[in-house]
């Protein structure tokens, strides 16, 4: 049987996740679609350690007899595989995002430098914009 002192500690723990979570939403530093994986994890992990004799059941099943919590371990541990896994899918796509992006600026640049008759690949253009205007009596420490 799971001792009641790691299943209220599981407990509490299960809703400080839910209510940091329930935070990260509200103060928008956590985008839902990322958020309802990291609620249901909550919900799985406090109904897990609420209701003991489930943890035993399932534990048994899976031949985990000595020691049930270590099913709540498993399950923690198997979700964070499966968050990496998916972060890893979204740094790739955005990666490769960010690298067709690079590729249309420079071929932007290089089409208005051209029509604007340049002949250094569009950098002095956009240096030049992006500098202040002088004025006769100006220094570069004045400015």
């Amino acid at each position: 049987m799971t001792p009641v002192r790691i299943s209220i500690a599981a407990a509490i723990a299960s809703v400080l996740l839910i209510l940091i979570v329930l935070e990260l939403i509200r103060g928008r530093r956590l985008k839902e679609r990322y958020a309802l994986l990291w609620l249901v994890t909550g919900v799985v992990l406090l109904v897990l350690s609420a209701w003991r004799g489930g943890l035993n059941t399932i534990a048994a099943w899976l031949g985990v007899a000595t020691y049930p919590p270590a099913i709540l371990f498993a399950v923690t541990t198997l979700f964070v595989i499966v968050v990496l896994l998916h972060y890893s899918t979204v740094l790739s796509k955005l990666s490769d995002q960010n690298t067709l992006l690079a590729q249309r600026l420079a071929l932007l640049e290089a089409e208005v430098s051209r029509s604007r008759g340049g002949t250094d690949g569009g950098a002095g253009d956009a240096r030049s914009e992006l500098e202040e205007p002088r004025t006769s009596g100006d220094s570069p420490a004045q400015r």
